[in-house]
């Protein structure tokens, strides 16, 4: 089983962080709303990470619900910056060592500042991506927060 284990799984439980695994046939949507509707899940729980890139050249993720849009003035503001702006999917990869539609907040490549749109605070559980397509973890946010370091901020349109 443990080869099985994605670079977010390995690093929870050696945190001894509390998760649970929830998989979906992958299709040809990776999108967050697609992903929900397939695990039959309130999409209000299940939330994206976006990789931005600041106007100081510095990385930022952002982690929102999946059928809500990122402020980027507010997500600016939460990183110090003058702005950010979205990486294109091609670069995800690179700078995350994820792929688009499993990338996980947890585990990239290196730790960026990580933001939590405020919204998650009312969850008792959200849902963000396992590290791998068809793999989602469901995880108390304040241990999500915890575990990469994460600030909650006000990020959405």
């Amino acid at each position: 089983m443990s080869e099985l284990k994605t670079n977010a799984m390995r690093i929870l439980d050696a945190m001894r962080v509390s998760y649970q695994l929830h998989t979906y046939e992958p299709g040809e949507s990776v999108d967050g709303v697609s992903v929900a509707t397939k695990m039959g899940m309130d999409v209000n729980k299940v939330y994206k990470t976006l990789v931005t890139q600041g106007k100081g050249g510095g990385f930022f993720v952002f982690v929102i619900p999946v059928a809500r849009e990122l402020d980027l003035k507010k997500a600016a503001r939460a990183a110090g910056e003058k702005s950010v702006e979205m990486i294109p999917v091609k670069e995800i990869n690179r700078h995350t060592g994820y792929i688009r539609g499993g990338c996980s907040p947890v585990g990239m490549k290196k730790k960026y500042p990580t933001f939590i749109d405020e919204s998650a605070r009312a969850l008792p559980a959200m849902v963000v991506s396992g590290g791998r397509i068809g793999l989602q973890m469901e995880i108390a946010p304040e241990d999500l927060a915890r575990s990469v370091g994460a600030h909650f901020a006000d990020l959405l349109r």
